[in-house]
Parts: structure tokens; C-alpha cells; sequence
């Protein structure tokens, strides 16, 4: 990557103050905020993919630490848990939180599609962003990010029952004398090997939600999820 202008070395500087870290390696901070779509698709372009792919394996690592440290249910429970707190939804509610849409390289087709707020394309960015502060500033650095603004997510999933969201689901339809939940694959996006779901949750007389997965198991589970909480809310 070229050397980063002064224009840009200034959009990134708004992020480094945002999370408290200035990076020495700035073309790898601006790696990571380079969305695909970047460029309008020329093939010399340099974007974050490779950077999610590690970034989300720190954040497992990240996350599993935290949870064996603190959590001393069984694997089952935290396994639950940890899958609530890597799941692009957590990642992107995140990002929102240091404004990182704000600062992504996206082409201006998908600005106009809304892509700076775009859960799949947050949620990607944030795990590039992990990567690249892994890589420039250790483990120490990175998790210090974590540590710092992901314990929304923390103390709320802490704070929850740990009984699968689907089984959950069931068994309060049931009780309320309403027919089984019925899960539909809304999108499907990605490549063969990352895939990404998007899956609605139904229940007549009680409504609807979606979830995001990278697997169907794991977005009908934050489908259940998510229309649980829309029923705790009413």
C-alpha cells in the first residue's frame, strides 16, 4: 500500500483518538477500514477480508479467556455464550459505539445502500480492527480494546439464563397455547467457505425476529433470541 496522505492520515486519526491507540503501522489500520467494495471493484485493491478472518480468531481467543476466567459454568453454557459475544450483531453494536462506519473506505453505491451501518459490513470491520491492533500492538493491545468496550455485551450475556434461545422459544409458545416457532432462511450472502445467514423466527400471536449467523444453527438461535427479548419488552 502507498504511503497515506495527509487527508487520510488525519479521517484516521478520528479513530485512533476514539479508542486510545495511535498505530505505527497506519496502511494496516487503513487495511482494515478498506471494505470491499472499495475502489468499485478494481482488482488492485487492498481490502480488510483477510484481516476479519483473524480478527476472529482473536476474538475467540479473547472472549473463551474472559469466559473461563469468570464463568464457571459447563462447556455447553459457555460455549452458548461465547457464541453470543463473536456474533457479527455484538461486533457491530461495537463498532457503532467508536462510530467506525464513520471512517470505512466502501464505494459510494454502498454508502448510498446504507453500508456504513450495515450490520454484515460493521461487523466484518470490527473484526479487521481487532486484527490490525493484534497485529501492531500485541495481545496486551488488543485486549485492552476488549476489555474496554466490549463489556456492554459482556455484563449483558453474563446476566442472561444460560437455556438454549430455541428451546426457550418453544417452551413459551407452548405455554402461552401458541403452535411451534417457524425459522426461514432470509438472505444467504458470502463466499462457500464464510458463509452468512440471515434467518426470521415466527410465531403466530407473537410475532417475528431475525438473526445473523454464520452458520443456519447459529442465526436461528439469535432469531429465538432476539424475539424472546422483543417479548420481555412488551
Amino acid at each position: 500500500m502507498s504511503r497515506p496522505s495527509p487527508q487520510m492520515l488525519k479521517r484516521i486519526s478520528g479513530l485512533e483518538a476514539e479508542i486510545g491507540y495511535t498505530f505505527r503501522d497506519k496502511p494496516l489500520l487503513i487495511k482494515a477500514l478498506t471494505h470491499s467494495s472499495y475502489g468499485d471493484g478494481r482488482a488492485n485493491r487492498r481490502d480488510n477480508e483477510r484481516l476479519e478472518f483473524l480478527g476472529d480468531r482473536v476474538l475467540g481467543l479473547l472472549t473463551a479467556e474472559y469466559l473461563f476466567a469468570l464463568d464457571q459454568k459447563d462447556e455447553g453454557s459457555m460455549a452458548r455464550r461465547l457464541n453470543a459475544l463473536v456474533r457479527k450483531e455484538a461486533c457491530a453494536r461495537v463498532a457503532r459505539k467508536i462510530d467506525l462506519g464513520t471512517y470505512l473506505l466502501i464505494s459510494p453505491s454502498e454508502v448510498r445502500q446504507g453500508g456504513r451501518d450495515k450490520t454484515s459490513i460493521l461487523g466484518d470491520a470490527m473484526e479487521a480492527l481487532l486484527a490490525a491492533l493484534y497485529l501492531d500492538g500485541g495481545y496486551e493491545t488488543v485486549s485492552r480494546f476488549y476489555n474496554e468496550f466490549w463489556q456492554d455485551e459482556l455484563q449483558a450475556i453474563m446476566q442472561k439464563g444460560t437455556k438454549d434461545p430455541k428451546t426457550a422459544l418453544q417452551e413459551r409458545a407452548s405455554a402461552a397455547g401458541f403452535g411451534l416457532p417457524k425459522y426461514t432462511v432470509v438472505e444467504r450472502s458470502g463466499p462457500d467457505h464464510r458463509p452468512l445467514f440471515v434467518i426470521e423466527v415466527s410465531v403466530e400471536g407473537l410475532g417475528a425476529a431475525q438473526g445473523t449467523g454464520k452458520s443456519k444453527k447459529d442465526a436461528e438461535r439469535y432469531a429465538a433470541r432476539h424475539l424472546m427479548e422483543k417479548l420481555d419488552e412488551r
